[in-house]
């Protein structure tokens, strides 16, 4: 049968990924919500999808016409919680893009909230799924070495659109860490353990770096949104250097597959790198 999606944020960035995935799936988009009605993208994927710019009519519909196995999350970082909230409350799985939270406490209450009942809340962490790096994770699982030697750039340009939206404020986007970094720190984390201590060597509002000491590797980390720079996804291991800029775009469906088979990402998956970015934020800023 035919899984039947809801999806709140259709206007936003990041929407085009997940509609592209709910086709690429076999599913169907029932219903969207967006405060701005610039949604002319569903056309090219859903083009009978109910559409709503009232938040309380898409509830009722999806409560009292439209039942619906997920609820996708597309809005701001500072409203997932409450949006994960409703899709549980409407009895549907949902799929939540990162960051999941912007604190651990607020991961504590998803779960929380999750825990009461048959339903689960997923995030995108697709790095996990790049056929490079699961490649590199079985070799660093057979390594012999016991402390890996660790650098990442992390450059993903952004126009000063980035900071005038909300994507540039602190309270709701969580920073430039939390907003882009959350796929460095859950790569990493993912790869070499539990992270024993931060060090952060500057924090701002373009830039981010410093060094993570995790229990299997020391990692230097530098990120940043400079629009002057080239796209960027790298990571050096003991003096050698694994590329994965290409395909990331590409790896949204492979979650959703994971998802639909009962094995997508969990709360328990994000909570190292939610608390690394939270770590990383409550420093100085420089």
């Amino acid at each position: 049968m035919q899984k039947q999606f809801a999806l709140i944020g259709a206007a936003g960035y990041i929407a085009p990924r997940h509609l592209k995935a709910i086709k690429e799936v076999g599913g169907n988009l029932a219903a969207a919500y967006d405060v701005s009605d610039t949604v002319g993208v569903l056309d090219s994927f859903f083009p009978d999808c109910e559409f709503f710019t009232d938040e309380f009519a898409f509830y009722d519909f999806l409560m009292d016409k439209c039942p619906v196995d997920y609820l996708v999350v597309c809005s701001p970082n500072h409203l997932h919680e409450e949006h994960c909230y409703a899709g549980l409350k409407l009895n549907a799985d949902v799929i939540c893009e990162k960051p999941l939270a912007l604190s651990a406490e607020s991961l504590q209450n998803l779960l929380d909230a999750e825990s009461y009942t048959n339903k689960h809340i997923y995030t995108i962490l697709q790095l996990r799924l790049h056929p490079m790096l699961l490649d590199l994770k079985r070799e660093i699982e057979a390594s012999t070495i016991e402390k890996h030697e660790v650098s990442v750039e992390y450059f993903t340009p952004r126009g000063k659109w980035y900071h005038a939206s909300w994507k540039g404020n602190l309270k709701k986007s969580g920073g430039i860490a939390t907003n882009i970094g959350i796929h460095l720190f859950d790569l990493v984390s993912w790869l070499f353990s539990d992270v024993k201590e931060i060090s952060v060597d500057k924090n701002n509002d373009t830039e981010s770096a410093g060094i993570l000491q995790l229990e299997k590797a020391n990692v230097h980390w530098n990120l940043s949104i400079d629009s002057s720079l080239s796209p960027k996804r790298q990571i050096t291991i003991d003096g050698k250097t694994y590329e994965f800029t290409e395909g990331f775009a590409d790896l949204h469906t492979a979650s959703y597959r994971e998802i639909l088979n009962g094995k997508g990402f969990t709360i328990h998956d994000v909570k190292p790198s939610v608390d690394i970015v939270e770590r990383i934020r409550n420093t100085n800023r420089s």
